[in-house]
């Protein structure tokens, strides 16, 4: 059986990472400043952490999903935290609905909702209906 768990995110400030991710509604587990921090997703106890570089990737860099069952409200709730956002929610072809945005040191962040499609749309491979 596998499970993906964590994720990390190079960042340049640490302390700067833990406020912006806490006001995501991450809830913070550990915190080792000026180095490393790490956050549990209330819901399912997936992690993400963060780690100090000297210099951030590159080109796209990291792109970071997070489901939500409602989608806009949650939106709404950390615009009321001075969040700004690069996408409001957006209904996608491939039948997700989405909001964007990019944390202090680019990496991207996509909000979303999607219900079945999300593993099961209706290109999947195999998918016999």
């Amino acid at each position: 059986m596998m499970n993906l768990n964590q994720v990390t995110l190079p960042v340049l400030n640490v302390k700067q990472a833990i406020e912006f991710y806490t006001k995501l509604g991450l809830e913070l587990i550990v915190q080792s400043i000026p180095e490393y921090a790490r956050f549990v997703c209330p819901d399912n106890g997936s992690t993400l952490s963060v780690h100090r570089v000297d210099t951030l990737p590159q080109g796209d860099g990291i792109w970071v999903y997070f489901e939500l069952e409602n989608l806009d409200e949650y939106v709404g709730k950390i615009q009321s935290q001075g969040i700004k956002l690069d996408e409001m929610p957006t209904d996608k072809p491939w039948l997700w609905r989405e909001a964007r945005l990019k944390d202090l040191d680019g990496n991207q962040l996509i909000f979303y909702t999607a219900g079945g499609n999300r593993i099961n749309p209706p290109w999947r491979v195999g998918n016999t209906k």
